[in-house]
């Protein structure tokens, strides 16, 4: 019995796709399939968790109906609309898997992308798009263009395109991101900040499906910036070590199984 404890073989790298929500009820049905195309191709076991925050507009409902017909898909639903930081920060504690993906509900990108990043994995702990052509409004151009140059400016992480929903990461160290208010716009960075590499991946990007932008000029801009800020206070004081050396009495652990 002993023995059996310590000759297991590492299980296979999982995946789980996350997808935060709010009121994207028109986009729900059309991303499903679209995520069923990629589990169909996965090349490591793979599902979807859909975290609700907070919807009005019946995309819970439909999240029920879609996971009740799909075995790989399942949903958490938070008791009111918190924001997209604190969604991510959901679902990644709820995450059981290897790898863990991130990707918008509103179709801009596609998860057939994913494809594209398995090949530099475990090689690097996060993987993420850049998106190319983008067919976003003239507005949500020049603000992420500017928001994103002073982010590079400021904290010169050299990460071409942080808000591209794209991204897998090693859940090792997503699991270890200091979560704050406004992390998702540093979540490359936040990696690096423990050492991770990084891999940036040209992605295809197309128009929002159906439905509205959650975000106008005044936050896409001013809440970049100000977490700008905030994230270089937090740098400075991050605490990061590396055992040098360890020891373990196996025998006692041993004996405390059996």
């Amino acid at each position: 019995m002993v023995n059996e404890l310590y000759s297991e073989e590492p299980a296979k790298p999982s995946l789980t796709i996350l997808v935060p929500v709010f009121n994207e009820a028109e986009c729900l049905v059309r991303l499903s399939e679209a995520l069923d195309a990629f589990l169909q191709q996965s090349p490591i076991p793979t599902q979807v968790l859909y975290v609700n925050d907070g919807s009005t507009d019946g995309s819970l409902a439909l999240m029920r109906e879609i996971c009740q017909r799909r075995s790989q898909y399942h949903y958490i639903s938070l008791s009111h609309n918190s924001g997209l930081s604190t969604a991510i920060k959901a679902g990644i504690d709820h995450c059981q898997s290897t790898y863990i993906g991130y990707i918008d509900a509103d179709l801009q990108t596609s998860p057939l992308d994913f494809l594209l990043f398995f090949e530099h994995l475990p090689e690097h702990q996060m993987v993420c798009g850049i998106r190319m052509k983008r067919k976003d409004t003239f507005v949500k151009k020049i603000s992420s263009r500017i928001a994103n140059g002073f982010r590079r400016r400021m904290i010169n992480d050299g990460i071409v395109d942080t808000g591209c929903p794209l991204k897998i990461v090693d859940a090792a160290f997503a699991k270890r991101v200091p979560f704050f208010d406004g992390m998702h716009r540093f979540l490359p960075a936040l990696i690096q900040l423990q050492g991770g590499k990084i891999k940036q991946i040209p992605v295809q990007h197309f128009e929002r499906y159906a439905g509205t932008s959650k975000y106008h000029l005044f936050n896409r801009l001013w809440g970049p910036l100000n977490d700008t800020f905030a994230f270089r206070w937090m740098r400075k004081r991050y605490i990061r070590y590396t055992i040098a050396e360890q020891f373990i009495n196996k025998t006692a652990v041993r004996h405390e199984q059996v």
